[in-house]
Order: structure tokens, then C-alpha cells, then sequence
């Protein structure tokens, strides 16, 4: 451990402490990914030993899915509340006043406003192809639950929901990886936008 680090090495409460430690994996992780990500850096740039680092997440594995859940329900109580909902109420489904293309503009609105966690996500959805990667059940049941959650706020008179929901994950999705590569030359809202003008013209009254 470096000199600065021991210097820096502070008793914090164990929820601060456990913010801190998933808000240093996140940027970590973001960066090379989980295979690359070392726990010893974690701990560094916590000004924490590598015991009291896994005094508080137990494993490597432990602290990637709890970096997903942190951030998941980060992330769904910031759109509950761009959507004027609350937490509570989006948990028991989306209401029904909440349309498909309200719920992407607002979560796409969102995910532009945090390059770093969007590319936590892009860079752990691919690593977790690989067989045996720890983070493989959980995008399955998030996919799942995504593309169930999306068809399910398609109206009856469009005919497959389940095609509409997939098409719209694919495109959100490959819309993101090209604003991470070119931030600069790519709106991620307007080309969104764009997009969404010609995925939901069946959704029209």
C-alpha cells in the first residue's frame, strides 16, 4: 500500500464504507472490466487492506453482484422519479398511464447522464458471454426481465409485443455503445429519438 493510501485511511460507518467501496469497483470495473479488476486496487483506493475489503463484500464475486444491485436500484429509483412515480408504485408494475416510449426516452434520458455506469454495463453484458463468469445468471434474468417488463406495456393492438420489446433492447443498447465510443460526436437523447420515432409508429393512437 502506498504512502498516500496508509495517510488516507480513515474509520468510516460501515454503510458509508460499503458506498465508498462500491462507487471505487464501479469506476474499476467500468474501466477493464471484471477480470481485470484487482482487489488490492479496491482496497487501495479505499484505504482499506485486502482482509477489511472482504470484511465487507466476502469475494471478488460477491463485490461484482453487489455493484449490480447497487446500481440497479440506483438506477430504478432515479427513473421512478424522472416518470413523477414513486418507488413504491413502479415496484408493483408500470402503471398503465406510463407508456413504452415514455419509460425508453426517460431511461435513455437517464443513462446520458452517466457514461461510467452505462459502461459498466456494456463491458460486463459482453465479459458475462464467457462461460462460468459470475455475472452470467444475472443479465439472463435481466434480459428476461427487460424484454417481459417492455412487452408488457406494448398496447394489445400491436401484434408481437415480445418482437417490439427486443427490437427496442437492441437498438437502445447498440445506440449506447457507439455515444461510449464517440461521446463527442453522438447525441445519445436525439438519436434515441430519432430511433423511437420509427420503432413505436404502431403504438399511435
Amino acid at each position: 500500500m502506498t504512502t498516500a493510501s496508509r495517510r488516507e485511511r480513515t474509520r468510516l460507518p460501515a454503510a458509508q464504507r460499503r458506498r465508498q467501496i462500491l462507487d471505487v469497483a464501479t469506476r474499476l470495473i467500468g474501466e477493464g472490466g471484471f477480470w481485470a479488476l484487482s482487489m488490492q486496487d479496491v482496497a487501495d483506493a479505499c484505504g482499506l487492506t485486502v482482509p477489511g475489503l472482504l470484511h465487507h463484500v466476502g469475494s471478488k464475486d460477491g463485490l461484482l453482484l453487489a455493484v449490480l444491485d447497487h446500481r440497479d436500484a440506483e438506477d430504478f429509483r432515479s427513473l421512478a422519479g424522472e416518470l413523477g412515480l414513486s418507488e413504491s408504485d413502479v415496484r408493483r408494475g408500470w402503471p398503465k398511464d406510463i407508456s413504452l416510449a415514455e419509460a425508453c426516452d426517460a431511461l435513455v434520458r437517464r443513462n446520458a447522464t452517466q457514461p461510467e455506469i452505462v459502461r459498466l454495463f456494456s463491458v460486463l453484458q459482453a465479459e458475462s458471454l464467457a462461460p462460468g463468469h459470475p455475472a452470467a445468471a444475472y443479465f439472463a434474468a435481466r434480459q428476461r426481465r427487460v424484454l417481459a417488463e417492455f412487452a408488457a406495456m406494448v398496447p394489445g393492438r400491436v401484434p408481437e409485443p415480445e418482437s417490439l420489446a427486443r427490437q427496442v433492447v437492441a437498438v437502445m443498447d447498440g445506440l449506447q455503445i457507439q455515444w461510449l465510443r464517440d461521446p463527442e460526436g453522438t447525441d445519445l437523447v436525439a438519436q434515441w429519438r430519432t430511433a423511437a420515432a420509427r420503432l413505436f409508429t404502431d403504438l399511435t393512437p
